[in-house]
């Protein structure tokens, strides 16, 4: 699993202190056109991100996870590096308060991937993909509780409605459940400690640096761990799933960097939610899979919920923006 949140300095739900700033009352006609524009990139993103899912799980029951994630850090390592390098993010200059906020996020980041993959190799895609999109939910209710960030009754709700949808489709207990629904679960518990360990990093630190140092961790990690099982030799079309889900990685994380950079949060954010329909598509299509009437309830509710504490945040970021306008 790569990262799959905002870059280093903005979180998934879009805090940020240029975006409460930016946000106006009447969106011009420039901004609707860098709104599209904004919305198109992150649909591209999660695009990328679920093929790489994809030609991930394509590789279950041929390869072992371990040798499989090993062979793509390596590959993602080496695309990062050359487009850290390109920018000129390529440096290890990094604050000493925020190297142990690295260490806990490349040992978050290695959890993701193991309890991810691991579901992902052993439960419908569209089911893993759902589950995952409690992600911002969990998030801002931590962040909510550690860290006292203001969190509206309405917000609330939506939280707990979302989380019951995630129950919806996990059903606990239930004849259809999937005891990997559970890794999926602890998986989302580890990006959510990624993320608030994120919001802290400090603005100097570059999230290209950041996504190198956690990509070798993660490649060094199950690199160490393949010693444990046979390798197997791969085929020509078993390498090519390997390349294409790094490719896709890389691209999804290109495409997160460029999404912050155009459109207003607010609009763009839950277009992240367009990941779903491209699990159901090629869960269907790649695996001939189609998730239970309760599962796709679930699913409908946790991105409703989703949808409507994002707008809520939008809300606050616009009456935060008038108070700043107010007082200047």
């Amino acid at each position: 699993m790569q990262t799959r949140s905002i870059p280093v300095g903005l979180d998934e739900a879009g805090h940020s202190a240029q975006s409460c700033i930016d946000q106006s009352e009447e969106p011009t006609a420039l901004n609707l056109s860098a709104n599209m524009r904004g919305a198109l990139l992150m649909m591209c993103s999660m695009a990328a991100f679920t093929l790489n899912d994809t030609f991930l799980k394509e590789l279950a029951g041929q390869v072992h996870l371990f040798q499989v994630l090993a062979l793509r850090g390596a590959l993602t390592t080496v695309l990062i590096a050359i487009v850290a390098w390109r920018m000129g993010a390529l440096h290890f200059r990094i604050p000493r308060g925020d190297q142990w906020l690295i260490g806990l996020r490349m040992v978050a980041e290695v959890g993701a991937a193991y309890f991810f993959l691991t579901a992902l190799f052993n439960m419908p895609i569209a089911n893993v993909t759902a589950i995952l999109q409690s992600i911002p939910l969990a998030v801002t209710l931590c962040a909510s509780l550690l860290f006292g960030e203001a969190l509206g009754w309405r917000r609330m709700i939506a939280i707990m409605v979302g989380f019951a949808g995630v129950m919806l489709i996990v059903q606990p207990g239930g004849a259809g459940f999937n005891g990997y629904s559970i890794y999926a679960l602890i998986a989302v518990g580890f990006v959510v400690l990624r993320d608030l360990v994120t919001r802290r990093l400090s603005g100097s630190t570059h999230s290209l640096t950041v996504t190198f140092a956690t990509t070798i961790a993660v490649t060094v990690s199950f690199g160490a761990a393949s010693v444990t099982v046979d390798w197997v030799p791969m085929n020509t079309d078993q390498i090519l799933l390997i390349v294409k889900s790094s490719v896709m990685v890389m691209a999804a994380y290109l495409f997160s960097v460029m999404v912050m950079r155009v459109g207003e949060v607010s609009f763009v954010s839950p277009f992240r939610y367009t990941g779903l329909l491209w699990a159901l598509g090629l869960g269907w299509y790649v695996f001939d899979e189609w998730p239970s009437q309760l599962e796709l309830t679930g699913a409908g509710i946790v991105v409703a919920s989703g949808v409507f504490m994002l707008y809520r945040e939008g809300v606050a970021a616009r009456r935060q923006a008038r108070a700043l306008a107010k007082s200047s």
